[in-house]
Protein backbone atom coordinates (compact mmCIF):
# COMPACT_ATOMS: atom_id res chain seq x y z
CA UNK A 1 0.00 0.00 0.00
CA UNK A 2 2.79 2.43 0.89
CA UNK A 3 4.58 1.68 -2.38
CA UNK A 4 1.37 2.37 -4.34
CA UNK A 5 0.86 5.67 -2.53
CA UNK A 6 4.44 6.77 -3.19
CA UNK A 7 4.14 5.75 -6.83
CA UNK A 8 0.90 7.71 -7.19
CA UNK A 9 2.53 10.78 -5.67
CA UNK A 10 5.61 10.48 -7.89
CA UNK A 11 3.94 12.49 -10.66
CA UNK A 12 4.13 16.30 -10.11
CA UNK A 13 0.55 16.79 -11.36
CA UNK A 14 -0.85 14.21 -8.94
CA UNK A 15 1.17 15.70 -6.10
CA UNK A 16 -0.30 19.11 -6.93
CA UNK A 17 -3.81 17.63 -6.77
CA UNK A 18 -3.09 16.10 -3.38
CA UNK A 19 -1.63 19.41 -2.11
CA UNK A 20 -4.84 21.14 -3.20
CA UNK A 21 -7.01 18.56 -1.42
CA UNK A 22 -5.09 18.48 1.86
CA UNK A 23 -6.80 21.66 3.07
CA UNK A 24 -10.26 21.11 1.60
CA UNK A 25 -12.44 19.22 -0.85
CA UNK A 26 -12.89 20.20 -4.50
CA UNK A 27 -14.63 19.04 -7.66
CA UNK A 28 -12.53 17.76 -10.59
CA UNK A 29 -13.51 20.90 -12.49
CA UNK A 30 -12.29 23.13 -9.67
CA UNK A 31 -9.02 21.20 -9.52
CA UNK A 32 -8.54 21.59 -13.25
CA UNK A 33 -9.26 25.32 -13.13
CA UNK A 34 -6.96 25.93 -10.15
CA UNK A 35 -4.07 23.93 -11.63
CA UNK A 36 -4.57 24.84 -15.29
CA UNK A 37 -5.02 21.18 -16.18
CA UNK A 38 -7.28 19.83 -18.98
CA UNK A 39 -10.29 17.71 -18.00
CA UNK A 40 -9.01 14.45 -19.47
CA UNK A 41 -5.72 14.78 -17.61
CA UNK A 42 -7.50 15.52 -14.32
CA UNK A 43 -9.66 12.41 -14.83
CA UNK A 44 -6.58 10.25 -15.43
CA UNK A 45 -4.74 11.49 -12.36
CA UNK A 46 -7.84 11.25 -10.16
CA UNK A 47 -8.25 7.62 -11.24
CA UNK A 48 -4.67 6.82 -10.21
CA UNK A 49 -5.05 8.57 -6.86
CA UNK A 50 -8.36 6.83 -6.20
CA UNK A 51 -6.91 3.41 -6.98
CA UNK A 52 -4.03 4.15 -4.59
CA UNK A 53 -6.54 4.82 -1.81
CA UNK A 54 -5.57 8.48 -1.49
CA UNK A 55 -8.89 10.06 -2.42
CA UNK A 56 -12.60 9.28 -2.33
CA UNK A 57 -15.47 10.67 -4.40
CA UNK A 58 -18.66 12.05 -2.84
CA UNK A 59 -21.81 13.42 -4.45
CA UNK A 60 -22.73 17.03 -3.64
CA UNK A 61 -25.69 17.48 -1.31
CA UNK A 62 -26.38 20.76 -3.12
CA UNK A 63 -26.03 20.30 -6.88
CA UNK A 64 -26.37 16.53 -7.26
CA UNK A 65 -24.59 16.68 -10.60
CA UNK A 66 -21.34 17.61 -8.88
CA UNK A 67 -18.78 15.21 -7.45
CA UNK A 68 -16.27 16.28 -4.86
CA UNK A 69 -12.89 14.76 -4.17
CA UNK A 70 -11.60 14.37 -0.63
CA UNK A 71 -8.43 12.92 0.81
CA UNK A 72 -8.60 9.72 2.83
CA UNK A 73 -7.28 10.58 6.31
CA UNK A 74 -5.48 7.26 6.79
CA UNK A 75 -3.29 8.03 3.78
CA UNK A 76 -2.16 11.42 5.06
CA UNK A 77 0.54 10.26 7.46
CA UNK A 78 3.31 10.60 4.90
CA UNK A 79 2.11 13.93 3.51
CA UNK A 80 3.31 17.36 4.56
CA UNK A 81 0.55 19.93 4.03
CA UNK A 82 1.27 23.29 2.43
CA UNK A 83 1.30 26.31 4.77
CA UNK A 84 -1.84 28.35 5.37
CA UNK A 85 -1.81 32.08 4.82
CA UNK A 86 -1.81 34.22 7.94
CA UNK A 87 -5.33 34.99 9.16
CA UNK A 88 -6.70 37.09 12.00
CA UNK A 89 -9.53 34.64 12.62
CA UNK A 90 -11.15 31.49 11.25
CA UNK A 91 -14.82 31.71 10.27
CA UNK A 92 -16.70 28.48 9.58
CA UNK A 93 -19.72 28.82 7.30
CA UNK A 94 -22.61 26.48 6.47
CA UNK A 95 -26.16 27.09 5.29
CA UNK A 96 -28.17 27.48 8.50
CA UNK A 97 -25.39 28.03 11.06
CA UNK A 98 -27.24 25.51 13.22
CA UNK A 99 -24.87 22.52 13.38
CA UNK A 100 -21.68 22.02 11.35
CA UNK A 101 -20.30 25.57 11.45
CA UNK A 102 -21.20 25.91 15.14
CA UNK A 103 -19.46 22.66 16.04
CA UNK A 104 -16.41 23.55 13.94
CA UNK A 105 -15.96 26.94 15.61
CA UNK A 106 -16.37 25.43 19.09
CA UNK A 107 -13.86 22.70 18.25
CA UNK A 108 -11.36 25.23 16.90
CA UNK A 109 -11.56 27.40 20.00
CA UNK A 110 -11.23 24.37 22.27
CA UNK A 111 -8.57 22.38 20.44
CA UNK A 112 -6.51 25.05 18.70
CA UNK A 113 -7.14 28.10 20.85
CA UNK A 114 -7.14 30.65 18.04
CA UNK A 115 -10.04 33.06 17.45
CA UNK A 116 -12.96 31.48 15.59
CA UNK A 117 -16.54 32.32 14.64
CA UNK A 118 -19.37 30.77 12.64
CA UNK A 119 -22.10 32.00 10.30
CA UNK A 120 -24.68 30.84 7.78
CA UNK A 121 -25.87 31.85 4.33
CA UNK A 122 -29.49 31.37 5.47
CA UNK A 123 -29.25 31.22 9.28
CA UNK A 124 -31.85 29.31 11.27
CA UNK A 125 -33.54 30.82 14.29
CA UNK A 126 -31.59 28.60 16.69
CA UNK A 127 -28.84 26.03 16.93
CA UNK A 128 -30.11 22.49 16.39
CA UNK A 129 -30.72 20.72 19.74
CA UNK A 130 -28.77 17.65 18.64
CA UNK A 131 -25.77 19.85 17.85
CA UNK A 132 -25.97 21.31 21.36
CA UNK A 133 -26.19 17.78 22.78
CA UNK A 134 -23.19 16.39 20.89
CA UNK A 135 -21.17 19.47 21.82
CA UNK A 136 -21.96 19.01 25.50
CA UNK A 137 -21.08 15.32 25.23
CA UNK A 138 -17.58 16.32 24.15
CA UNK A 139 -17.12 19.11 26.66
CA UNK A 140 -17.98 21.98 24.31
CA UNK A 141 -20.57 24.69 24.78
CA UNK A 142 -22.92 26.06 22.12
CA UNK A 143 -25.33 28.95 22.65
CA UNK A 144 -28.67 27.61 21.32
CA UNK A 145 -29.91 31.11 20.44
CA UNK A 146 -26.81 32.43 18.68
CA UNK A 147 -26.89 32.13 14.89
CA UNK A 148 -25.67 34.76 12.44
CA UNK A 149 -25.50 35.67 8.75
CA UNK A 150 -22.18 35.72 6.91
CA UNK A 151 -22.54 39.40 6.04
CA UNK A 152 -22.65 40.26 9.74
CA UNK A 153 -19.69 38.10 10.72
CA UNK A 154 -17.02 37.87 8.01
CA UNK A 155 -14.43 40.66 7.85
CA UNK A 156 -11.26 41.31 5.89
CA UNK A 157 -8.44 39.18 7.22
CA UNK A 158 -10.66 36.20 8.10
CA UNK A 159 -9.94 32.71 6.81
CA UNK A 160 -13.37 31.49 5.66
CA UNK A 161 -13.95 27.73 5.63
CA UNK A 162 -17.19 26.40 4.12
CA UNK A 163 -18.20 23.22 5.94
CA UNK A 164 -21.08 22.36 3.61
CA UNK A 165 -21.48 22.02 -0.14
CA UNK A 166 -24.29 24.58 -0.47
CA UNK A 167 -22.31 27.35 1.24
CA UNK A 168 -19.28 26.56 -0.90
CA UNK A 169 -21.36 26.72 -4.07
CA UNK A 170 -23.50 29.72 -3.11
CA UNK A 171 -20.89 32.09 -1.72
CA UNK A 172 -19.10 34.30 -4.23
CA UNK A 173 -17.34 37.63 -4.01
CA UNK A 174 -16.95 39.51 -1.68
CA UNK A 175 -17.28 36.54 0.70
CA UNK A 176 -15.66 33.53 -0.90
CA UNK A 177 -14.51 30.53 1.17
CA UNK A 178 -10.79 29.92 0.93
CA UNK A 179 -11.29 26.28 1.98
CA UNK A 180 -14.12 23.78 1.56
CA UNK A 181 -14.86 20.82 3.82
CA UNK A 182 -17.60 18.61 2.37
CA UNK A 183 -19.17 17.50 5.66
CA UNK A 184 -22.55 15.74 5.23
CA UNK A 185 -25.48 17.62 6.74
CA UNK A 186 -26.54 15.81 9.95
CA UNK A 187 -29.84 17.71 10.04
CA UNK A 188 -31.00 15.85 6.93
CA UNK A 189 -30.73 12.53 8.78
CA UNK A 190 -31.52 14.03 12.20
CA UNK A 191 -30.16 11.25 14.37
CA UNK A 192 -27.64 11.29 17.19
CA UNK A 193 -25.32 9.14 15.10
CA UNK A 194 -25.40 11.63 12.21
CA UNK A 195 -24.44 14.52 14.49
CA UNK A 196 -21.72 12.43 16.11
CA UNK A 197 -20.36 11.59 12.65
CA UNK A 198 -20.30 15.29 11.71
CA UNK A 199 -18.46 16.08 14.94
CA UNK A 200 -15.90 13.33 14.29
CA UNK A 201 -15.36 14.50 10.70
CA UNK A 202 -14.81 18.11 11.79
CA UNK A 203 -12.54 17.13 14.68
CA UNK A 204 -10.35 15.08 12.35
CA UNK A 205 -10.05 17.89 9.83
CA UNK A 206 -9.18 20.44 12.52
CA UNK A 207 -6.58 18.07 13.94
CA UNK A 208 -4.93 17.85 10.52
CA UNK A 209 -5.01 21.57 9.82
CA UNK A 210 -4.06 22.87 13.29
CA UNK A 211 -0.28 22.25 13.01
CA UNK A 212 -0.05 24.37 9.85
CA UNK A 213 -2.44 27.05 11.08
CA UNK A 214 -0.73 27.42 14.44
CA UNK A 215 2.53 25.40 14.48
CA UNK A 216 2.72 25.59 18.28
CA UNK A 217 -0.81 24.20 18.77
CA UNK A 218 -1.07 20.82 20.45
CA UNK A 219 -4.19 18.69 19.97
CA UNK A 220 -5.53 16.65 22.86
Amino acid sequence: MRARIHAALGDPARLAIVDALILGDASPGEIGADLGMPTNLVAHHVKVLHEAGLIARTRSEGDRRRTYLRLQPAALACLTPPPLRDADRVVFVCTHNSARSQLAAALWRDRVGGPAASAGTRPASRVHPRAVTVAHRHGLRLDPARTAHVRDVVHDGDLVIAVCDNAHEDLTSPVRPQLHWSVPDPVRVDTDDAFEAAYTDLAGRIERIAPIAYPSAVMD
